[in-house]
């Protein structure tokens, strides 16, 4: 959540001051646009994020009241059925059926929801950690296209925001390449190239109509 939060606000909030910027010279309303997409951004990723956990968390819950009452209601089927689970994964019968006998006689409902279900009974997703940072990380984000296109250096500003999204997305490409155990080039280089697309786009859209407005 982090790692998104943070691309999005430098990726929304760069793309938005580059198309006000492209229309007009007035630094106060770059700055007025860039801070409004930093804050409605960081509402809205936090308002996702909480949104899309706590439907997944209620999912997880639904998931396994119903596993806790087809354990209460056919033992016997549901150790049937966690046996041919790790037949599946290459047990023979006899191991399959030992497994699973002693792994529900210690715990029965953990043993069908990791194997059949993927969840880890106790250890759902926290919404509202997940939604904190969401809107830390993007507010974090936009801040640096924010401060580089409404900074002193007038005449370089489109350089400076162009040169701050560079690094700062190159950074959150080798942190997610990381985090994920993935080589850090390609992330690193998809996230540049959606973004300088964005900053273009919406940079010559800005000229476009600052030039058709004045």
């Amino acid at each position: 959540a982090g790692v998104l939060g943070a691309n999005d606000g430098i990726m929304s909030t760069s793309g938005l001051v580059l198309g006000v910027a492209g229309a007009t010279t007035d630094s106060a309303a770059i700055l007025i646009a860039g801070v409004a997409a930093v804050v409605a951004g960081s509402i809205s990723m936090a308002g996702g994020e909480y949104t899309s956990v706590s439907a997944q968390r209620d999912s997880e819950i639904a998931s396994l009241e119903v596993e806790r009452r087809e354990l209460a209601e056919n033992p016997a089927m549901e150790l049937r059925e966690l046996a041919w689970f790790y037949e599946e994964r290459g047990l023979s019968y006899e191991l399959a059926q030992k497994v699973a006998q002693e792994l529900t006689a210690k715990d029965a409902l953990r043993a069908h929801a990791e194997a059949e279900l993927g969840i880890t009974v106790g250890e759902h997703a926290n919404p509202m950690s997940a939604a904190v940072a969401s809107l830390v990380a993007f507010a974090a984000g936009g801040v640096l296209p924010l401060l580089a296109v409404t900074g002193p250096w007038v005449d370089f500003r489109i350089g400076a925001t162009i040169a701050a999204v560079v690094l700062s997305l190159s950074i959150t490409g080798y942190v997610g390449a990381k985090l994920g155990g993935a080589k850090p080039l390609r992330p690193i280089l998809r996230n540049l190239v959606v973004s300088l697309l964005t900053m273009g786009v919406t940079y010559g859209i800005g000229m476009l109509i600052g030039q058709n407005v004045v």
